[in-house]
């Protein structure tokens, strides 16, 4: 698998609050004021946060009411857990690498 890595996806799902947002919105959806009841910060820090994972398309918005409703877009976080996935997988290749010129040296400065 050969994912292209994107940067601003990272960079929001980087931060510990907004994946603590995820977890929360993926029990159902949400507003601010609901997420922020749940979280050490302010109902409008939360609503910059939402914001963030908006444009990168993990969360959808809905109008409800005097609120936005929040929902998690499933499509995009398999999309980021794919690329995870990629990123794991050329790390784990390139240590096997990196054991195998460690050993290599390790017995030739035995023998």
């Amino acid at each position: 698998m050969n994912t292209v890595i994107d940067d601003e996806l990272w960079t929001a799902v980087g931060d510990p609050t907004r994946r603590r947002m995820l977890d929360l919105l993926l029990g159902g959806g949400g507003t601010a004021t609901t997420l922020s009841e749940h979280l050490p910060i302010t109902r409008q820090a939360v609503a910059k946060h939402l914001g963030v994972l908006h444009r990168v398309g993990l969360v959808q918005v809905t109008p409800s009411g005097r609120e936005r409703r929040y929902e998690v877009d499933e499509a995009q976080l398999a999309r980021a857990v794919a690329q995870l996935t990629s990123v794991g997988t050329a790390w784990d290749a390139r240590l096997q690498r990196i054991k195998r010129l460690a050993e290599a040296i390790q017995r030739s400065q035995e023998g």
